[in-house]
């Protein structure tokens, strides 16, 4: 007699998928109108998409209507994790393009005054957070928790900065394709790959498992991880994409693109690091090595765009209690910390700007396009509280740095690159990035 098989696993519940149908539709339509009401006011919609989590999140909608917010968002993990599914796939596929739009002879030609911005905008961040995170109060300071590990992971959640908000922001600022913009995504990469990297050492202190070993061993896999890149990935996908490209139809190089940046992804993941620095550098193979005509690729953009990335940047904020700051002593601590976070980013990227011979507005723009933390420093803060290295109000602190340095840096930006004129290299680069919004079968990407 043969063995009976397992029974299948059931399909979501009925009451879920409608919570879950609801919390997409409503995320995703809100993400749109306040990212058109910021646009408006002269910002990035990435502000105003940044703004719906706060509003629907514990920040506001819990404690205004706390039924309604209880129904939509219900606190069971599992109802949680569908957002960040879908909220993971618009990221990864985010940076993945923000990699694809990379001039990677720029970036070979000004390595070295990338390299120079990023170790200011490390160095400095890093000690000033370090050194807070010994003179914060030891009420902030879980208990049981050493406060060395405490320091070191304050100083590493002031050293990061956001690639996916960089990315967004440059790119609804019509700046991606200035040498600014490729400069600062360049750093930043560089920024959260060392972040990653510390953060997987104190990850490690937090649990006593920290030995020369570990240090090591994710020392090892960033380096691998670049050399497959230049050895075998870049035949890879060449070669992938190629075949792809052989239908005049948009779909099998969208298709081919999507899983090359997801499944990259995957690899850096499963290696410890983080998912965005795989797809990062997917990216900048699919648009360097690959060789795609960029009007095949334009559905891909405006699908990110226009859906994923919305619903990615409205999700960061429903894990959010800003309520935390109405006491005295959580609001004093995190306007300190803020001030040391905006001040090292900014004087460590404009050190090193000015010292790589860029001028002072280049060197400005530099310092607010890196000081935008969001939604990385939101997930190094959630690393935190699940380790139990940060308390509830030193996570809030950690996510109201979060928050503003995202929503000070269009302006500055607006403000810096408005005195630096724009490059012959600059105007063919831009050309080049129009083809992206060129769509095969009619349609207009809303967003450059």
């Amino acid at each position: 007699m043969l063995p009976s098989s397992a029974a299948p696993i059931a399909p979501i519940a009925a009451h879920d998928l409608l919570v879950f149908l609801l919390q997409i539709g409503i995320l995703l339509m809100l993400a749109v109108a306040l990212g058109r009401l910021a646009a408006r006011f002269g910002m990035p919609a990435v502000v105003g998409e940044l703004f719906v989590g706060v509003i629907l999140g514990p920040s506001f909608l819990a404690w205004a209507v706390p039924g309604v917010h209880g129904w939509l968002f219900p606190a069971v993990p599992e109802q949680y994790h569908l957002l960040d599914a879908v909220g993971q796939i618009g990221v990864l596929l985010l940076v993945g393009l923000t990699g694809m739009h990379m001039d990677m002879g720029l970036v070979r030609r000004r390595g070295g005054t990338a390299a120079g911005v990023s170790v200011g905008g490390l160095v400095i961040p890093l000690g000033l957070g370090v050194g807070a995170g010994f003179l914060l109060p030891k009420a902030l300071i879980p208990e049981g928790t050493d406060t060395l590990v405490f320091a070191l992971f304050m100083g590493v959640a002031m050293c990061v900065s956001a690639i996916p908000v960089i990315a967004k922001t440059l790119m609804d600022m019509k700046l991606l394709h200035r040498n600014i913009g490729q400069l600062t995504l360049t750093a930043g990469m560089i920024d959260d790959a060392f972040g990653w990297f510390m953060l997987s050492i104190v990850s490690a202190m937090a649990v006593n498992a920290v030995s020369t070993a570990t240090v090591l061993t994710s020392l090892a896999y960033l380096i691998a991880i670049i050399v497959f890149a230049l050895t075998l990935g870049r035949p890879l996908v060449r070669h992938t994409l190629r075949i792809a490209a052989r239908s005049d139809e948009p779909g099998p190089t969208v298709a081919v693109a999507a899983v090359l940046v997801v499944l990259a992804g995957a690899g850096t993941h499963a290696l410890g690091l983080e998912a965005v620095f795989g797809a990062f550098i997917c990216g900048i193979l699919i648009g360097t090595a690959g060789k795609v005509d960029p009007t095949k690729l334009a559905p891909l953009r405006t699908v990110v765009l226009s859906g994923f990335a919305p619903i990615f940047f409205a999700t960061a904020g429903l894990r959010m209690d800003l309520t935390a700051l109405v006491r005295p002593e959580v609001l004093l601590a995190g306007l300190a910390v803020l001030a040391i976070a905006i001040a090292g980013k900014f004087v460590g990227a404009y050190a090193g700007a000015r010292l790589s011979g860029l001028d002072r507005w280049e060197a400005l723009a530099l310092g607010a396009g890196l000081n935008a933390r969001g939604v990385i420093e939101v997930v190094v803060a959630m690393v935190g509280l699940r380790l139990g290295i940060l308390s509830v109000e030193a996570y809030t602190i950690v996510i109201l740095v979060a928050i503003v340095t995202s929503l000070m840096a269009p302006p500055i930006l607006r403000l810096a690159m408005a005195r630096v004129e724009q490059t012959a290299e600059e105007e063919i680069r831009e050309t080049e990035h129009r083809a992206w919004t060129t769509q095969p079968v009619g349609g207009a990407d809303p967003v450059l």
